[in-house]
């Protein structure tokens, strides 16, 4: 029977579309997540204010956990207009009082990067996300040990941690130079590479009806810190189930995770990542549907899509100019990403030539009454009103190879 402790940050989200105000944190939500998996005791180490130590005593308690508690001076808060924004956090990092390491000994640590300082961990084993994709920290930097060692990160911060662009050639300096028996990269559409020295195994991402993101990769890590280090299945299956347990928390936000069999039941199909263009149908004639369209655009174009946005590619012009182009560009396109807030005649004109054509159509839509949207959802347009859920539901569109 292996104990869990759990040790980073546990801060205020607060998003404004959908709505969202809890305290969670990446530990905060990992306890919240693994409530019930672990057959020993759960611990949840964190700096924590004096404002905030009521809830979070009342957030252990809730996820079965005791709470080791470190005084800190501030209340932490992300703040996000939506759930892929870049958040913006009070006090600013560079203000944030810094604090003495907090020193955790354990069978089995979850190892999340901090603001306020960081752990140094001895253990038995330990599932480290360093939470940085700017100056990611290795492991055993500041002295932390482990006799099995699994680091959870994305590419971003493989690149950061490693100085190396290849993720093949990140992994492989990880399992070496820092002596991690796996290391999993996170690659977006493209799943989750689980590296040991004996190979690499490959592990979906699953598609779901609603993207929710925020805190999505700490459900991941804290699953397999549950599968992999106290129940002791092999990392493959550890982060197979890590990601099904993630698509669940995206699709409901409901925590905490399901155990195994209910997990390996869910119907959500695996992603097969497509490429090709999107078209961008949207109306950008005020300041807010021009900051929409700005913000897709980036968006798409991070996922790794090719975007064909008519304000970016054509721009205003004459209309015997500007409509041809545009068709010429939406003729070309694989999926049609359609804005339709406020009903704009030519984003809906776009929609239903796609149509036409066979073009698949997302169509994002707040405050848009059902009967105006009869026509697109009956000609078999995908609709919803979360911004999220429509990128990715465009992304998951795209052809395949």
């Amino acid at each position: 029977m292996a104990d869990l402790t759990v040790v980073g940050g546990v801060y205020l989200e607060v998003c404004i579309q959908p709505f969202w105000e809890e305290l969670y944190g990446s530990a905060g939500r990992a306890v919240a997540a693994v409530a019930g998996l672990v057959d020993g005791k759960t611990t949840l180490v964190s700096y924590v204010s004096d404002r905030d130590l009521r809830a979070a005593d009342q957030l252990a308690q809730r996820s079965r956990a005791g709470l080791e508690r470190h005084a800190s001076a501030d209340t932490i808060k992300f703040h996000y207009l939506h759930p892929l924004a870049t958040p913006t956090i009070s006090p600013p990092p560079d203000r944030i009082v810094a604090r003495e390491p907090i020193r955790v000994n354990g069978d089995v640590v979850l190892r999340y990067g901090m603001l306020e300082g960081e752990a140094v961990v001895d253990a038995g084993t330990a599932v480290y996300d360093p939470q940085s994709a700017f100056g990611a920290r290795r492991f055993t930097e500041n002295g932390s040990r482990a006799k099995r060692l699994a680091i959870v990160l994305n590419r971003y911060e493989a690149v950061s941690m490693t100085g190396l662009d290849d993720p093949a050639a990140a992994a492989e300096w990880l399992l070496r130079e820092e002596g991690a028996e796996v290391v999993i990269l996170k690659m977006g559409g493209h799943g989750a590479w689980v590296i040991t020295s004996g190979g690499k195994d490959v592990v979906p991402l699953y598609q779901t009806e609603r993207v929710w993101k925020i805190g999505s990769g700490d459900v991941f890590s804290a699953a397999f810190a549950a599968f992999w280090g106290c129940q002791e299945m092999p990392a493959a299956e550890a982060a197979d189930l890590a990601s099904r347990a993630t698509a669940r928390y995206c699709d409901t936000r409901e925590l905490p995770i399901p155990d195994p069999a209910a997990l390996r039941a869910l119907a959500y199909p695996p992603v097969s990542p497509g490429t090709g263009l999107v078209y961008l149908a949207a109306p950008f004639f005020d300041l807010g549907q021009r900051w929409l369209v700005e913000e897709t655009y980036t968006l798409l174009r991070d996922f790794g899509a090719g975007v064909f946005s008519p304000v970016h590619a054509v721009g205003p012009g004459l209309a015997e100019v500007v409509a041809p182009a545009d068709i010429e560009g939406l003729e070309r396109s694989d999926v049609v990403l359609a804005i339709l807030n406020g009903l704009d005649t030519g984003t809906v004109f776009e929609i239903g030539y796609a149509v036409k054509r066979g073009i698949p159509v997302v169509a994002f839509a707040q405050n848009v009454r059902e009967e105006d949207l009869k026509m697109i959802v009956g000609t078999g347009c995908e609709v919803t009103d979360d911004f999220t859920t429509a990128l990715y539901r465009t992304i998951w569109r795209l052809p395949h190879p």
